[in-house]
């Protein structure tokens, strides 16, 4: 027989092996794909966590065995928080797990081994991006916050009561701004699923009339997503608290 024979059925095989290798690295539906390089990285154990009912979890894992590429899986009802979380078999457990706003589809994880939480690049989620862009603000605040403390400390260490009690006031007042920054990215950001997670990890003790000002402009996709939930069932047991 002649090769032309054989042509068609060649062909038939090549798209049956290209549409299987593709179902394998394409998201389904309600699926969410993590996928990525983690450069430098040789031997070790990649999970996929998520927070079920205030605990750790492992949704998925992977072993890394000279191949530095992965690929994890899980089912989304929609955008949640996730860890990805690499145990690098050296008995050190710091900078080991990336904090990443997970959501249906593809997310692009790259980083690399020694600096495996700072360095890594989260591309394919919305709510990560705006998640970055809080946290920007919080490193500034932090970075001027350790300043003021510093000062303080030392103002307090020379016995200078004028100069410690004007520390004070600054960090009164940085704290201040925090929390509106806080309180109006959340507004700003109400149809979002970020929007809950900031509010409840980083303005919970605020006052409860902003509180609910921004669950009032929660969308309905965000007030049944995962942080949406969680953000106002706190309110509820907040109102029950302060009103007993």
């Amino acid at each position: 027989m002649s090769f032309a024979f054989f042509r068609p059925i060649i062909a038939l095989l090549l798209t049956v092996v290209f549409l299987v290798s593709c179902s394998q690295t394409t998201p389904k539906g309600d699926e969410m794909l993590v996928k990525g390089t983690i450069k430098g990285l040789r031997k070790g154990t990649l999970f996929l966590q998520k927070i079920n009912d205030t605990v750790l979890a492992n949704v998925d894992s992977v072993t890394i065995n000279g191949n530095p590429s992965f690929e994890l899986k899980t089912l989304l009802k929609g955008p949640e928080v996730h860890y990805l979380y690499l145990d690098k078999e050296d008995a050190d457990t710091l900078n080991d797990r990336i904090l990443f706003f997970g959501e249906k589809g593809t997310i692009t994880i790259n980083t690399l081994l020694k600096t495996f939480e700072s360095s890594a690049q989260v591309e394919g989620s919305e709510n990560h991006i705006l998640l970055q862009e809080y946290q920007s603000f919080s490193r500034k605040f932090n970075t001027k916050n350790l300043e003021l403390v510093k000062a303080y400390l030392e103002a307090q260490r020379d016995e200078n009561t004028t100069l410690a009690d004007s520390l004070q006031q600054a960090m009164d007042n940085l704290l201040k701004r925090r929390y509106l920054y806080t309180l109006n990215f959340a507004n700003t950001h109400a149809d979002m699923a970020v929007a809950p997670y900031v509010a409840l990890t980083e303005a919970y003790d605020a006052n409860l009339v902003f509180l609910d000002s921004i669950a009032q402009k929660l969308t309905k996709d965000v007030k049944s997503s995962a942080h949406g939930v969680a953000f106002l069932n706190f309110l509820e047991e907040r109102r029950s608290a302060e009103t007993n």
